[in-house]
């Protein structure tokens, strides 16, 4: 089972998250910081409810527990690619009798493209009550889509594009593994398969989700895996402790501090992380795909470090 998830990561590179990478080339300045996104894990979105009350609230908006479910929890836009999800959900089933999917979506009455993405969504699963459709409009909210994260078998974010996608940092902190799409920072947040799945296909997100179902135990080392690295990497506090830095005049980055000279993260323990040695010097990485990546192309990644010298 390891193998299909390895199958996933052969060959990446072009698709992986750099912080580095949103800085101008001409940025006046010889030193900058790129710092990733959290969650609050005190937000209603993400505190822990409690597994029976979570039940009580998706048996109340409708959703079967006695059968699977998979989720997909974003705004209904073309580049989360809802009606893809409807696809891999339909392959996925043929494998899975009696599962069922959530769509949950936050509509604005501003976004007349939203509008017409849901009614794609409404086309697409009509005539099937095993598929679930909410928004924000018809009462499901952060509670709601608490619960939903945290008692799925599986969450999907099977986006095109994306910017840093937090919504994967929000289920992996309940732990519960993600099938997602290789885009913006989604890969960050399941580097070397923490947490979850990478996929670039229809296909692939149904085979992904028929592995995961069919093995639980797997599923659960990936939701222990990706909540161990989002508490590291992803949380509030580690911003919180930021500002305080900043206000005290504390350098965000300590001089001996070590630096995933691909991806840009601060590595909270260097002396476990990957490695490798270029022209006489040591490089530490936040995982196997960005040490891959540089070993590929290092002299695009010497001197050249978030927070030093460009």
């Amino acid at each position: 089972m390891w193998a299909f998830l390895r199958s996933y990561l052969d060959g990446y590179d072009a698709a992986i998250f750099t912080m580095r990478e949103f800085l101008p080339p001409d940025l006046p300045t010889a030193r900058a910081e790129m710092v990733p996104p959290a969650i609050d894990p005190l937000s209603p979105k993400n505190l822990d409810i409690g597994e029976q009350t979570a039940l009580q609230v998706l048996s109340w908006i409708g959703i079967d527990l006695d059968r699977p479910l998979v989720t997909q929890i974003s705004r209904f836009d073309p580049w989360k690619d809802p009606l893809g999800v409807i696809a891999a959900y339909k392959l996925a089933r043929e494998e899975v009798p009696g599962l069922q999917l959530a769509l949950a979506g936050s509509m604005a009455l501003d976004d007349p493209e939203g509008w017409e993405i849901y009614r794609e969504i409404q086309s697409a699963s009509e005539g099937d009550p095993l598929i679930h459709l909410f928004t924000n409009l018809t009462g499901v909210g952060n509670i709601e889509v608490n619960a939903f994260q945290r008692l799925s078998q599986v969450v999907i974010q099977k986006s095109l594009r994306e910017g840093f996608g937090l919504v994967v940092s929000e289920a992996l902190w309940k732990g519960t593994p993600v099938v997602a799409g290789r885009a913006g920072g989604i890969p960050l947040q399941l580097a070397d398969g923490v947490g979850g799945v990478l996929v670039e296909s229809i296909e692939e997100c149904a085979q992904a989700i028929v592995s995961l179902l069919g093995d639980p135990d797997l599923a659960a080392e990936l939701g222990r895996s990706g909540r161990e690295r989002v508490r590291e990497h992803f949380l509030l506090p580690r911003l919180i402790l930021l500002i305080r830095d900043l206000a005290a005049g504390v350098p965000i980055t300590p001089p001996s501090a070590e630096r995933d000279p691909v991806c840009g993260m601060v590595l909270t323990k260097p002396d476990t992380a990957p490695s490798a040695a270029f022209a006489g010097a040591t490089y530490w990485f936040c995982s196997e795909d960005c040490r891959a990546r540089f070993e590929l192309t290092p002299e695009r990644y010497v001197g050249k470090h978030v927070g030093g010298e460009g």
